[in-house]
């Protein structure tokens, strides 16, 4: 007979629970190779610390990851990282952009789940959480386009749906929640020092005012909460991806130019933040892995001192390896500016992002130079947030 936390289980029982402590500690002992063995002792650490809380409710089971929104241009690549680490994950995504071909190939993969459905429907979200562990909130209509085109739909999804998403998870167990918000929620900076966590929020887009109201509601109630909240401000993403995206800054400047058009770019001395997305995943995975002191109630900028760029410096990097036409305009819609420290994600959890905007840009123009993206002028909604299916948008 085993006795765990005052639980005492017997025959399958005390196998199952073996065999989900072997698994914890297998995953872990994983990260020694190629990673910060600090990384691999506070993985376990964390994972202990859960299984002693789950004991103590007598519910035993293996990480189980819920990615709500897991089929877009970030959840893609982070579910497969995800699983890659050992963790059994579930999307929950309603494919508001005819988005399901990124998780075309992954379906049977052992360990992966997905629910097709609306995050905001209290019958599905309670069907997705079934089984689960920890939530990560990436859906959200993401970017100032889509949100001023459906301003009343990225209210309802951004705030309200993720609000709803929050209080679901009261009562069943879960140990972790990491909510991905913005810098944009910076806005524009009057200073030329860095924003760090602790900066002065100026949202200019209702995206931004969306994710600073989800932010308050979280640090509201974060003390109230039976699990453990973490906010992650997510500089503009770049990279690859099985959902690739042509209207974000260096995926959109590298693929028009790589293509032979002419560009504008606007106001190009303002400054923005970026991070790939590989890296985006492996600060979700790093804070679901973290202790609970690092993490609770903490709000982190993710991305790299090295990735704050002006538009004028991004095209530079990319007429290094491409010939270009580009015109450069002066005062155009979006006057968001600002540089973004990472101090405190170093610091606190160790966390240094891996990929530079300097070495994708020719990444992205060999993969154009390829062929890989030739139909991107024949089916150009697939490749950016441009409009949202009709009835997923009801």
């Amino acid at each position: 007979m085993l006795e765990i936390s005052g639980i005492e289980t017997s025959g399958a029982g005390v196998e199952a629970i073996e065999d989900v402590y072997g698994q914890a500690i297998r995953n872990c002992a994983a990260r020694l190779d190629g990673d910060d063995p600090r990384f691999a002792a506070e993985a376990l650490q964390d994972e202990l610390a859960r299984l002693a809380r789950a004991a103590e409710r007598g519910v035993v089971r293996p990480r189980h990851v819920l990615v709500i929104g897991g089929a877009g241009y970030v959840g893609s690549v982070m579910v497969r990282e995800l699983l890659k680490r050992g963790y059994a994950t579930r999307v929950l995504d309603n494919f508001l952009y005819s988005n399901s071909l990124s998780l075309e190939g992954l379906y049977d993969e052992p360990g992966f789940s997905l629910v097709m459905g609306d995050l905001r429907n209290p019958d599905t979200l309670d069907k997705a959480l079934d089984g689960i562990t920890d939530v990560v909130l990436l859906a959200s209509l993401v970017g100032d386009p889509i949100s001023k085109k459906f301003p009343d739909l990225t209210r309802s999804v951004n705030q309200d749906g993720s609000e709803t998403v929050f209080r679901a998870l009261e009562g069943r167990g879960i140990h972790k929640f990491v909510f991905t918000s913005t810098c944009s929620n910076y806005g524009m900076r009057d200073s030329d020092e860095p924003a760090d966590e602790t900066s002065e929020l100026k949202p200019l887009s209702i995206y931004a005012e969306t994710k600073v109201g989800f932010e308050k509601f979280i640090l509201d109630n974060v003390d109230d909460a039976d699990f453990i909240p973490t906010i992650l401000r997510i500089s503009t993403a770049f990279g690859l991806s099985h959902r690739m995206r042509f209207d974000l800054t260096v995926n959109e400047f590298a693929a028009a130019l790589a293509r032979g058009e002419t560009l504008d770019v606007y106001d190009k001395d303002t400054w923005r933040p970026y991070c790939h997305v590989r890296d985006i995943a492996g600060a979700v995975i790093r804070t679901l892995e973290a202790p609970e002191a690092s993490v609770r109630g903490e709000v982190f900028n993710v991305g790299a001192d090295e990735n704050n760029y002006t538009k004028a410096m991004i095209i530079d990097e990319i007429l290094k390896h491409v010939d270009g036409d580009v015109r450069y305009v002066e005062k155009g819609s979006d006057p968001r500016n600002y540089r973004v420290s990472f101090a405190k994600i170093k610091r606190v959890l160790g966390f240094e992002p891996r990929h530079s905007v300097k070495a994708f840009v020719p990444e992205l123009i060999e993969a154009v130079h390829s062929g890989l993206y030739l139909r991107s002028a024949e089916i150009p909604g697939y490749y950016g947030n441009y409009d949202v299916r009709e009835e997923a948008a009801a």
